[in-house]
């Protein structure tokens, strides 16, 4: 398989080396399905409950097994082949999408339901998605993994823009059982691209994982509790992921709700916010070559407290598209930039144990932020609940900043 040749822009070097496009993009193409899938039952659970306590909680099933199996999936994705591991996983989810295909073209679907392949869902995904991170991580060499991570959230977020447009028109034509089968289709894209992989080598001075499951488990905890950084790394994910992650999932309350619309002012939002994390995605390289990876950090950990309040106070859907974009960029240089500081801070052995922490970290903390605040936002009102977790969140970093001024300020790399 040849490497794409690109101009020397630092973001896209990953593309240079054989084996990364083709995961790259079949991930795309299975992201754009998921994306399909996620405004279309996002809009259904809103539309059928009229309550975003019940929109948040389906999201939130998704994430919800982070917080116990990340750990697990780290440390078996350390010890299995991990193509194989992550076409075992894929597979998993294709089966799960074709279930709830059927199911809505035979018009059984409803919210339980939902919530309960979400969940199951999210155990696959959970699972899944330190090996596929590890994967990456192998097919590059370590000087290009920040440029790996941040170009495979420029593909999530690709997937977020050109799956919501593509389901606003379905969702017109055909209804969600369209979209759905979409999705389905979606997931023999990573299963081709896998394919293509060869078997991946650990490089030769990697130690193979010793002892029992809970014994790779535990050299996990080990490693982030004896690094001051990488704990900072994961307490910071775990409260950005409470108080501002939540405006993702809470995008189909804030366009029914706020704005009096549906699918296509939803599918707008989420276009735009995936618009803005593939534009920060494409220039994050150069930014951390400039300023170096610490000191970004701590100029989006700073500003997206008040890039988030600006968002859900826009006065129309024009200036929220517009708020989101920015937010999406925020947001996508500050989490890429923790995970990809958190993982290059560890040998290629510990990398997907390290990833898998992160994910917990992650899902525990937008699992639990987005059923609270969309909980909250049914008693005293959306653009209260959520302008004042951005506000917290910008008064803890400024705390932050006072007590430890010199945190994520160095210019090292």
């Amino acid at each position: 398989m040849r490497a794409i040749r690109l101009p020397r822009l630092s973001s896209l070097r990953a593309f240079e080396h054989p084996g990364y496009f083709a995961v790259w993009l079949g991930a795309l193409i299975s992201n754009i399905g998921t994306w399909m899938e996620t405004v279309a039952m996002g809009v259904y659970v809103t539309e059928q409950t009229g309550r975003a306590e019940w929109t948040g909680a389906i999201v939130a099933l998704t994430y919800l097994p982070s917080v116990l199996l990340s750990p697990v999936g780290g440390a078996l994705a350390d010890r299995f082949d991990r193509r194989a591991y992550v076409a075992l996983g894929t597979s998993v989810q294709l089966v799960l999408a074709a279930v709830l295909t059927v199911l809505a073209f035979t018009n059984h679907l409803s919210v339980p339901i939902i919530g309960v392949i979400s969940l199951l869902n999210g155990c696959a995904s959970t699972l899944t998605s330190p090996a596929f991170s590890a994967m990456l991580a192998e097919l590059v060499p370590p000087r290009d993994l920040h440029s790996a991570l941040s170009l495979s959230s420029a593909q999530f977020n690709l997937g977020r823009i050109i799956g919501p447009l593509l389901a606003a028109v379905v969702l017109q034509a055909g209804g969600a059982s369209w979209a759905l089968f979409v999705n389905t289709l979606s997931f023999v894209a990573v299963l081709v691209a896998v394919s293509r992989v060869p078997s991946l080598k650990r490089d030769t001075d990697a130690k193979k994982p010793r002892g029992n499951l809970w014994t790779g488990i535990t050299q996990g905890f080990a490693v982030v509790r004896r690094d001051p950084e990488i704990s900072l790394v994961m307490m910071s994910t775990l409260v950005v992921s409470v108080l501002v992650a939540p405006f993702i999932g809470l995008v189909p309350v804030f366009a029914i709700k706020v704005f009096g619309q549906g699918a296509s002012a939803t599918s707008l939002l989420v276009a735009c916010q995936g618009a803005g994390a593939v534009v920060a995605a494409v220039t994050v390289g150069s930014l951390v070559d400039l300023l170096g990876q610490r000191r970004l950090l701590g100029l989006a950990a700073g500003s997206i407290g008040v890039v988030s309040a600006l968002y859900w106070l826009a006065p129309t859907l024009t200036t929220a598209a517009a708020g989101i974009f920015l937010l999406g960029a925020n947001y996508m240089v500050l989490m890429s930039g923790f995970h990809a500081y958190a993982t290059s801070r560890v040998p290629r052995e510990f990398q997907a144990r390290v990833s898998s922490l992160y994910s917990m970290s992650l899902g525990a903390g937008y699992a639990s932020g987005v059923w609270g605040l969309g909980a909250l936002a049914d008693r005293v009102g959306v653009r209260f609940v959520t302008v004042s977790a951005s506000v917290l969140f910008l008064a803890m970093v400024a705390t932050l900043r006072m007590l430890s001024p010199r945190t994520f300020e160095s210019s090292q790399a």
